[in-house]
């Protein structure tokens, strides 16, 4: 059988609209802004003068449709060139306002990338660079800092992967996996700027890992995979797209190690992803979309891995693994 695991977001909408007018009345702080003449309707220009610029008031952005608060997050996307990674244009993309179907921009222009939109990377399989928004509001919950070890499964070209090489620095690591041969190729070209980096073309649900500070997984899953789990260090997250059926509930999990086996975890937000093919059970995803339609996740707060009978604490409970209502010291409360 042949296992698929490709990244990227299929929806996810904040208030982006909120955050445009947001970033408009902040413009006027910004050297080399554009606006309108004094006779004009005061709002501002269609374009940027340069991509640099355009990349900045991006991140500047995200901050406020993603409600972002760490700075580092920011000044990663400010750095990281989407271009790069995107291939070359017209591009295909989709809107959060109109995900049915992908519209093409007018033109190559590089600063058209530079928005919270959708950009095709295999239109046909429906596999997308994601929508920098959900990922920086992810970003923002994982808290990853300088020197640390990030394992990214399903890296798609890598853009994402580049934002956690940006918050790791150079004495940080990176490793990337993507079972898709065409997809590792075009990951290893574009991130070859970022030594701390590694691609593999490999199969994130059957290789096993050496121990890392993040794993981040750009797939939806069923279920945590043991590997997974075991590969967390102590203090260690794990972050991975939780999803049922294509178009049905799903939501980020967000994975802690605190102690040797004690599994902090909580939903941090809802998402759909395409499926990490490797990582899926029909009775699974059938039990978890249960769970998510009683409350949401909201009452998560461990994951156990203990052998256990299924008992009032339970929230979603499967033979190696339980998500559980039961807290563990030192957990921070559902966001």
């Amino acid at each position: 059988m042949t296992i698929a695991v490709h990244s990227y977001t299929i929806y996810h909408s904040p208030n982006s609209y909120l955050g445009t007018v947001l970033l408009r009345r902040s413009l006027s702080a910004v050297p080399g802004a554009c606006r309108a003449g004094a006779g004009g309707d005061g709002n501002m220009r269609n374009m940027p003068d340069s991509v640099e610029q355009a990349r900045h008031w991006y991140a500047e952005e995200l901050r406020y449709t993603a409600k972002v608060n760490s700075s580092a997050v920011i000044d990663a996307f400010a750095a990281i060139p989407r271009e790069r990674f995107v291939g070359p244009g017209p591009w295909r993309i989709k809107s959060p306002m109109d995900l049915a179907e992908y519209w093409s921009t007018e033109n190559a222009e590089p600063r058209d990338v530079y928005h919270d939109i959708l950009i095709a990377l295999d239109e046909a399989h429906g596999v997308n660079n994601g929508q920098p928004s959900l990922y920086a509001y992810l970003f923002d919950h994982l808290d990853i800092v300088t020197g640390e070890q990030v394992l990214h499964l399903g890296c798609g070209t890598g853009y994402y992967t580049a934002i956690a090489a940006e918050l790791v620095g150079s004495t940080g690591k990176v490793t990337a996996i993507e079972i898709d041969a065409t997809l590792a190729r075009e990951a290893r070209a574009a991130l070859a700027l970022w030594p701390q980096v590694r691609v593999s073309h490999a199969d994130g649900s059957r290789t096993s890992f050496d121990p890392v500070d993040v794993i981040i997984a750009s797939a939806g899953a069923t279920h945590p995979l043991q590997s997974w789990l075991d590969a967390l260090r102590p203090g260690g997250r794990l972050l991975f797209p939780m999803t049922t059926i294509r178009g049905g509930p799903g939501a980020m999990l967000l994975v802690t190690r605190r102690a040797e086996d004690e599994l902090a975890a909580r939903f941090v937000c809802r998402a759909g992803f395409i499926d990490f093919k490797g990582a899926r059970s029909r009775g699974i995803s059938r039990r978890l979309a249960a769970a998510l339609s009683r409350d949401r996740g909201a009452a998560v707060k461990s994951l156990r891995r203990d052998p256990h009978t299924k008992n009032g604490t339970c929230w979603l409970h499967e033979r190696e693994w339980c998500l559980s209502l039961r807290s563990i010291p030192g957990s921070a409360g559902p966001v």
